[in-house]
Order: C-alpha cells, then structure tokens, then sequence
C-alpha cells in the first residue's frame, strides 16, 4: 500500500545540529547588475593592482551578458579571490549540497535507511530518479543521493519534509554561522528567480563558506562528512562547469544549479588539488534578459580565472 506524503517539520532541527560558526555574517543584499552600482571614490589604481583578475571577469560579464558573483579560497595559504562575492544571486539547485549535509547531521548514516514513501501527484520536472520509484518509495540516503548527484526535485522536496521545509533548512545554516542565505520555496518556485527577487537567494562567500564547513571543517562528523564528500565527488551534473575549468587531475566535488529565467547557472565545489590544500569555489551568474539561456563556458572560463588567480 502506498501511503500518500506526509510534511512533518522536525522539532528543534536546528539546535540539533552541533556546528561550528562561520567568520563572515551580514553580506549585502544587492541584486544589482554590476554596472548599475558605482564604484566607491575610494576605489584606486591600488585596489585593481590587488586583484588583477578583475578584469577577468569583467571581460567574462560582457562576453556573456552576464551578472557574475565568484568567491574562492585556498583553504591551505587563505588566499581568496572575490567578485561581487557579497552581492545577491538565486542559489537554484546548489541548495541540495547543503540540505544533504543538514539531513546527515540530523539523521547520521545510521538513520539514513528509513524509507519515505510518496505519490505520482508528489513528483514535479526534473524528477529523474523519484520518478522510477514511486512504488517502492525511496530511503533517505537514496533521495539524497539522487539530489545531490541527479539534482532530482522530487527527492529534494521530500527531504525538505524531514528538515522542517525551507525555513527550517534556512535555520539550520543559520546555527551554522549564516544568516544571508535566504529559503523560502521549495522546488521548482525556488528557480524562478527574478530581478529584485531576494527569496530563495544567497551569495557566492556564504554558500562557500557553508560549503567548507561541511566538506572540511567541523559541522558533520567524519562519516557523514566522508558520505557527503563521496556524493559531491561523484555528480552526474557538473562535468561542464568548474570541472571544466580546472586541471584534468584535479578532484573535484560539486553541486549545479539552473534558474528557470534570465539564464541563471551556478556552482559550488570543493577542489582538490594534487600535493595542495583544497579550493573551495563558488561561482553564480545570471544573465540579461529573461529568456536568456545558461551557458556553462562562463562558469568553466571564471573557474579558470581562479586557478589562474591562485596558481
């Protein structure tokens, strides 16, 4: 017997989750494409010779029409580099790294074989794996990994009945030092992001540093961290964006995302490279006009900056 979906908010979610703060809180909300915002009187030959990658991307948002936010660091030496690293994007799909790692620390891998059952009235686009199991249902490591390494809508949508929904996803980053990141839809209303839009956004250093907590610091324990390493190492959605970008024996573990308009595509990633430090990267972008398509070369092309950058 098939039992329909039954949404149950987890009580106390967030302080449940024992996670060590991040350094950086209080981005801006900016949502303004780049040229709408002049550049502070401060802003000196000085300042461009620091970050002579700049004009990298800058040469990048007028190749594509495009909104670029970039954040990076070497985890090893702390060296960053930054572009509208503080300035609002949708985060679309790259939210399911995260709300994987918040349903690990929850739930631990021992917890992870309950099975959730769900309805073909339950499945929405972009169902690739939910949508072969209705009857049997799914456990939860298998929704993970299918929204993870599929960006399977369905399994995200479920697994948002299991941390309390959006808000509470939006609170368990917040105990974990965030409180930019904004959650207020689930799949698919949380990709149609338009401009002006602050729903269902973040910015390039918060989802990094997000990121980092979970893949290289403290917020999960080892195995957790180790199972969630493995879903990012292994997704089937990225082979064209910062994968693209980096050396061929570089490893890297990352989460995609695409906004329905105005051409939106992300990536987040952890980067290893080999004999180094890892690089924890977060690249978003939207281009300028609504019915504009992704590109992933601008994602690949901006991670080549970074390696550039920080090489």
């Amino acid at each position: 017997m098939h039992h329909p979906r039954v949404r149950t908010a987890v009580a106390g979610l967030a302080a449940a989750l024992s996670l060590v703060p991040l350094a950086a809180c209080g981005q801006s909300d900016s949502t303004a494409p780049p040229s709408s915002a002049k550049p502070a009187a401060s802003t000196s030959a000085s300042a461009a010779a620091a970050k002579p990658y700049t004009g990298d991307f800058k040469k990048l948002e007028r190749k594509f029409d495009a909104r670029l936010g970039v954040y990076a660091i070497d985890t090893g030496t702390g060296r960053e580099v930054t572009h509208n690293d503080r300035g609002r994007f949708a985060y679309n799909s790259t939210f399911k790294a995260l709300q994987a790692a918040v349903v690990l620390s929850t739930y631990s891998l021992d917890g992870m074989d309950k099975r959730v059952t769900y309805t073909r009235e339950d499945l929405v686009a972009n169902s690739p794996v939910t949508e072969k199991h209705v009857d049997t249902g799914m456990t939860m490591k298998e929704l993970c990994d299918a929204s993870v390494r599929y960006s399977d809508n369905t399994a995200a949508n479920l697994l948002f009945d299991h941390v309390g929904g959006p808000k509470g996803l939006d609170a368990s980053l917040e105990k974990l030092g965030d409180d930019v990141t904004r959650m207020d839809r689930e799949e698919p209303d949380l990709s149609r992001w338009v401009p002006g839009e602050k729903r269902d956004t973040s910015t390039p250093r918060a989802l990094a540093e997000d990121l980092r907590a979970f893949v290289l610091g403290k917020a999960l324990h080892p195995p957790e961290r180790a199972q969630l390493t493995t879903w990012l190492r292994t997704n089937t959605t990225g082979d064209a964006v910062i994968r693209a970008g980096v050396p061929k024996n570089w490893v890297v573990g990352d989460k995609t995302g695409t906004g329905s308009y105005y051409g939106a595509r992300n990536d987040i990633a952890v980067v290893w490279p080999p004999d180094s430090a890892p690089i924890v990267i977060a690249v978003l972008s939207h281009r300028g006009t609504k019915d504009a398509e992704p590109d992933d070369r601008l994602i690949a092309e901006a991670a080549s900056v970074v390696v550039d950058s920080l090489s």
